[in-house]
């Protein structure tokens, strides 16, 4: 899937224009399992830059978080990329799950929400592209 607008040049040469895709991923019933598991969380994140060919510039930085509400905790993750970030934000207690892709490079978002998809099980979502910068 192309992720960028583009203009036709005058040479017949396809341009690309704006900053970069940001896809978010709101999933709802999520298998809550999968949500508590801290590991499951860090090695998405560790492995998913290089499988949408973007490179990390360090690895997965991710804590277990307690908020004040008892529903409010969970997993969150995030990777630094030289082409920006990926983040995952849990939340066992209410089965979801919000993750963000932001890349100044296009990417295979269909691909990137199949893995979350598979990832966390999935019964209903949200997901947005936006063209930043344009």
């Amino acid at each position: 899937m192309k992720t960028q607008q583009s203009k036709q040049g005058e040479e017949g040469v396809i341009e690309e224009r704006g900053f970069g895709p940001h896809l978010t991923i709101d999933g709802y019933g999520c298998d809550q399992e999968k949500l508590t598991d801290l590991d499951l969380v860090f090695t998405i994140l560790d492995e998913l830059p290089e499988m949408i060919n973007m490179n990390k510039i360090m690895p997965p930085y991710v804590v277990r978080y307690k908020g004040v509400d008892p529903l409010d905790w969970g997993i969150s993750g995030i990777v630094m990329i030289a082409e920006s970030h990926i983040s995952i934000h849990t939340f066992p207690e209410k089965n979801y799950v919000s993750i963000d892709i932001f890349s100044c490079q296009p990417f295979d978002v269909d691909f990137a929400y199949n893995y979350f998809k598979k990832a966390f099980n999935f019964d209903k979502i949200e997901k947005h592209l936006v063209m930043r910068g344009i």
